[in-house]
Order: structure tokens, then C-alpha cells, then sequence
């Protein structure tokens, strides 16, 4: 009976250096952001076509590094909607209509709100078959030995995947997603149409030691109060290639709100 409990037992990742936004970095970022904004935080795009290696920012703007995995720690994480009127063609240029929780929006030029369950631009076949309103996930990922999170955006195609692991690989084992170490990597997939896309792969790797959990619940507690209203722009959805709700290499989505996915993955919890 002992032998079967340790063998379930899940690891504890000792050595996994978790750096976070307090004591003297907090002060000297409150000190030296002041009246520039928010600290500006790393994001990571997911490549077209199949692709296995994450792009991500390197020293200069003009050399991005690769990687294909992703391990750390999330943070926090939330859907997030934009509508231009325009149709969107990939630059940085600010959406005329955003959600920060894809539950209402807000008019960039009237700042009136929008219900974005019943906005006509978030129905599916507003484009084509898919949405004028652009959804995807923003999950803040905080790296070993980083103190300032990664922002990925995860398009459609990986939203069942990232809903599976968080039930059943976290909540169901009595964890939250900042109680523990998780890898990120890529799969390959395709489409009815045979077009090749990249979809993101989640593992458990391990729970963080009681300390380490508080220090992490605390970062959580920043980000989630001060970085939520983090300004929607076209680098949420300008991946390296188009992998987008609506790009030119990304499946088209069901009426459930969900990629079409290859066959013989049908679970579907009842998690949002």
C-alpha cells in the first residue's frame, strides 16, 4: 500500500529557481517605470506550418531566439477578443474594439461596452466561417530564473489542449496552475484540408514546494490585478506565420468554438 501511494506521489521540483517581482526589484521597477507604463513583458509567438520551435524575443528586435520548449510556472491566464474594422492584416495596430476577459468589450474611439457573447462580430461566419472578432488566450508564464513573465497567446487550435491539461492534469490532482511546473511544447497537426499548423502540447512536470508555491501566489496576485488590462495589440495575433484564428495556415473552427482536431481526440470536460 506504501509502495503504491509513492508511486503515485507526485514530484516535488526542488531545484526549479523561481525569481519573482518583490523587495528591491519591485521598488527600483516602481521607481524607474514610473510614468512610462507597465513593465513591458516578452511575448512568444507559435510558428506557422507545423513548426516545433517557439519564437522568442532575443537582445535586439531583429534576432528573436527559438525554443522548442517552454517550462515554468502560469501565472495567470484569460481569453482575450479584438475587432478591427478593418481587415486585420498582421502590423501592430491597435484593435477599434477589445475584451480583457472576452466577456465585454470596449469601443476604442466611443469607450462604449460591448456584450461580446451576443455581438454580431463575434458569431461565427461574421468572416467567412470564421469570426471577425479575433479570440485567442493570453497566458502569462513565469521561466526559471526570470522575474518578468512570458505572455503567449494561444490561438484557437490549442484551447481544447490547454482546458484538458488544466482539469484533469492540475485542478483534478488538487493543484493550481501556480502551484505547479509546467512544459509547453508543439505538435504538429492538420486540417481536413491537409494544412499543416502548430498546436501546443502541455505536461506536468512537477508541484512546487510549499515556499515556493506562496512566493508564486503572490507573483500570480500582481500579475493577475495589474496585467490583465495589458493593451491588446496586433502582437497577440501576429504569429511568426499566420497561425491566427483566421490566417492562411490555421484550421477553420466549429460552432462550439473549438478547431477541428484529428481524429480520436473527442474529450470534451465541461471546463472554461
Amino acid at each position: 500500500m506504501a509502495e503504491a501511494k509513492a508511486k503515485n506521489e507526485l514530484a516535488v521540483v526542488d531545484n526549479f529557481d523561481l525569481q519573482t517581482i518583490s523587495g528591491d526589484l519591485a521598488q527600483a521597477i516602481a521607481e524607474e517605470m514610473d510614468g512610462l507604463g507597465a513593465l513591458p513583458f516578452d511575448r512568444v509567438k507559435i510558428p506557422s506550418g507545423g513548426g516545433l520551435a517557439f519564437e522568442l524575443p532575443g537582445e535586439d528586435d531583429e534576432n528573436p531566439e527559438s525554443a522548442t520548449e517552454i517550462v515554468g510556472v502560469i501565472l495567470d491566464h484569460h481569453p482575450v477578443n479584438a475587432y478591427w474594422r478593418e481587415k486585420f492584416a498582421g502590423g501592430n495596430e491597435q484593435p477599434d474594439c477589445s475584451s480583457y476577459d472576452g466577456k465585454q468589450g470596449i469601443e476604442r474611439e466611443t469607450g462604449e461596452i460591448k456584450d461580446c457573447a451576443s455581438c454580431p462580430y463575434n458569431q461565427f461566419g461574421s468572416d467567412d466561417k470564421g469570426k471577425a472578432c479575433k479570440n485567442v488566450h493570453r497566458v502569462f508564464i513565469l521561466r526559471e530564473g526570470n522575474p518578468v513573465p512570458l505572455v503567449l497567446s494561444l490561438p484557437p487550435t490549442s484551447l481544447k489542449y490547454m482546458r484538458d491539461y488544466i482539469a484533469k492534469r492540475v485542478i483534478l490532482k488538487g493543484f493550481r496552475c501556480w502551484q505547479a511546473v509546467t512544459k509547453i511544447t508543439l505538435k504538429k497537426e492538420k486540417n481536413a484540408a491537409g494544412i499543416a499548423y502548430s498546436r501546443a502540447v502541455f505536461t506536468f512536470v512537477g508541484k512546487l514546494s510549499p515556499e515556493k508555491a506562496k512566493e508564486a501566489e503572490a507573483m500570480k496576485d500582481c500579475v493577475k490585478q495589474q496585467y490583465r488590462q495589458l493593451d491588446v495589440e496586433g502582437a497577440d495575433y501576429n504569429t511568426t506565420g499566420g497561425n491566427t484564428q483566421d490566417g492562411p495556415t490555421a484550421p477553420k473552427a466549429d460552432e462550439a468554438g473549438f478547431m477541428n482536431v484529428p481524429d480520436g481526440i473527442d474529450e470534451d470536460l465541461p471546463f472554461n
